[in-house]
């Protein structure tokens, strides 16, 4: 189904944790509604390189708010947190206002976006679809190492938003049992989505040798650059590759930003290793694509966490689009994911992660068979195209339920009672 069955079909999707059309998935669920006939607005944080409050791209309204940067402390995230609910809130007023909408697709973290989802359900029976792309108990247990108060608070929030969606979709089967269990959902109303990469946009290309500053081979990152992410065991594994391979041999080109950036480069300086690193930052796409293109390996060493073993990583997926093969460690979802892609190291384990790259750099037609192998998974089961049906299903069970609830005379359902889990 459609928008061509003269239902209004106008969606609000918030995201906020990363700007649109930055977000990649949030940028692909967009394009897909509008493609289907959906009208599509989007409120997001307004991000260094996404600072306009107002502005449409391939005819999507983005609404844009000012966020209070978290400093990575506990009061740090409540006060970006806080101020994101407030400017969600406002814009939200506001695209009601200037273009209305049907179904608020809130995206996750944090899980506060559903007291908004619920303010309008009340006001004008708009409908609530929850797009789960993290677990968000199980990252501030990653970031911070403890539960507590907030902890709970996470769990619970968690809990409401899934009891108040209409729809939940799920990156991944992981997320979906978490849905069905921690979340209590009806298992038709959660339907998994896969980020998967546009495949027309995310190929490979000529490699650039200059990109491997004189070095003989280059490994590839992309991604945040946090605690969970584990670059400290990437610096760890190139040092000991550089003991057994000399100087200059390997170069690390690392693509991304994130609370963590300014210490693995402190740390690369002070295990020595300074010179076989370059960090770009959040870098345009076009050098994301060179520096993916001419690495002969790609890396993931996602610490062994909760929330890593359970989530599908990106950076996972690009590197299989771009036909490169990869080291990473052994975690349930990035097995799932890469597949014979894929050597896997014994988990948060530094020296296995370096003689796991050590034995790809020695073997380059296995490398590329394991590129071919990423590609081909990429192209037959995992690329956007396959998810994108899966996304317009979901939607239409939220109308299919909408057109339900209308004739029974009822805007919002009862919120069940809790059965265990928090």
């Amino acid at each position: 189904m459609t928008a061509s069955t003269g239902e209004p079909r106008k969606v609000l999707i918030i995201v906020e944790n990363l700007p649109a059309p930055f977000d990649r998935r949030v940028w692909s669920e967009a394009t897909t509604l509008k493609a289907a006939g959906y009208e599509v607005a989007i409120i997001s944080p307004a991000l260094p390189g996404y600072e306009a409050p107002r502005e449409d791209i391939d005819g999507i309204r983005i609404y844009r708010h000012r966020l209070k940067p978290s400093d990575d402390t506990t009061s740090g995230y409540l006060r970006e947190y806080l101020s994101a609910i407030s400017g969600q809130l406002r814009l939200a007023f506001k695209v009601r206002r200037e273009f209305g909408f049907d179904v608020i697709h809130a995206c996750n973290p944090p899980d506060f976006v559903f007291p908004i989802a619920i303010l309008f359900r009340i006001l004008c029976g708009t409908r609530f679809v929850f797009d789960h792309h993290d677990l968000s108990p199980e990252l501030y247990e990653t970031k911070f190492e403890t539960r507590g108060l907030l902890w709970e608070l996470l769990r619970a929030a968690e809990w409401l938003t899934f009891r108040c969606a209409d729809v939940s979709i799920a990156t991944n089967e992981s997320y979906r049992r978490i849905a069905l269990t921690r979340g209590g959902m009806r298992p038709e109303d959660v339907f998994v989505v896969r980020s998967g990469p546009d495949v027309s946009k995310l190929a490979p290309r000529s490699p650039k040798p200059e990109l491997k500053k004189g070095a003989d081979h280059l490994i590839g990152y992309v991604g945040v650059i946090g605690r969970q992410e584990g670059l400290d065991l990437l610096i760890e594994a190139a040092a000991l590759l550089e003991s057994r391979a000399g100087r200059g041999k390997i170069h690390y080109g690392i693509v991304g930003d994130g609370p963590k950036l300014q210490a693995m480069r402190t740390l690369a300086g002070e295990r020595g290793i300074s010179h076989a690193f370059t960090f770009y930052g959040r870098a345009p796409d076009e050098l994301l694509l060179d520096v993916l293109s001419t690495a002969d390996i790609c890396v993931n060493p996602d610490r062994a966490t909760e929330l890593n073993d359970k989530s599908t990583m990106n950076k996972i997926l690009e590197y299989m689009a771009i036909g490169k093969p990869i080291v990473q460690f052994d975690l349930t979802e990035g097995r799932e994911s890469a597949g014979g892609a894929s050597l896997y190291a014994e988990r948060d384990d530094a020296a296995d992660f370096a003689a796991k790259i050590e034995q790809l750099l020695n073997q380059p037609k296995k490398r590329a068979r394991m590129g071919a192998i990423g590609r081909e998974r990429i192209v037959e089961r995992l690329s956007w195209a396959h998810s994108a049906p899966r996304l317009l299903a979901a939607y239409d069970r939220v109308y299919a339920k909408a057109r339900r609830s209308s004739a029974e005379g009822s805007k919002m359902p009862p919120i069940p009672a809790p059965e265990a889990e928090w």
